[in-house]
């Protein structure tokens, strides 16, 4: 695919939501352009030590979702590279399907709070980024209480199966709205 790109969707797995005490696990990221089609991706996995992720990956949530945070710590054990490394991936995957000169801007679902996590774990991606973000949780809200409009987005838990599922929700808001 050809072309450059105006949205960067990245989707986070973490071993919690505290970006202090919490860390990265996998990162997903697509390409897009405003029309959302996709221009490229990439995914990756952070190594996180075996203890922190079981000792984080406790609660309700990871009760609930017991073959995710199995699925995520074999492949923390298996591909899991440094957060350095990642970062460096990331750097390179936007100097590569981006326009530097002009606004990369996050998109995601509740993206604030992956921005978050990168604030903290990649400073130098951070640093890249816009601050003014497109979070599809906005226009739900929008949609849902205002329009009465749903999508049921799949909850997978997995980092490029939650991104293809945002960028799906938006299309649908956007559906609805005469450009």
């Amino acid at each position: 695919m050809s072309g450059k790109a105006s949205l960067l969707w990245i989707d986070l797995e973490m071993t919690g939501l505290d970006p202090v005490h919490d860390r990265i696990m996998e990162v997903a990221a697509v390409a897009t352009d405003w029309n959302l089609t996709e221009i490229a991706h990439i995914r990756a996995v952070v190594r996180v030590s075996t203890r922190l992720a079981e000792r984080r990956m406790t609660g309700e949530f990871w009760e609930r979702n017991v073959a995710v945070r199995t699925a995520l710590l074999e492949q923390n054990q298996r591909e899991g590279r440094s957060r350095r490394g990642v970062e460096d991936e990331l750097l390179r995957f936007i100097t590569k399907h981006f326009d530097t000169k002009n606004p990369i801007y996050l998109a995601g679902n509740s993206i604030h709070q992956d921005r978050k996590f990168i604030e903290r774990e990649w400073s130098r991606l951070d640093a890249r980024l816009h601050y003014r973000m497109l979070d599809v949780s906005a226009w739900k809200l929008v949609f849902e209480n205002k329009l009465g409009v749903k999508f049921k987005k799949p909850e997978a838990h997995r980092a490029a199966h939650d991104i293809a599922g945002s960028i799906a929700e938006l299309k649908k808001y956007l559906g609805h709205v005469k450009c």
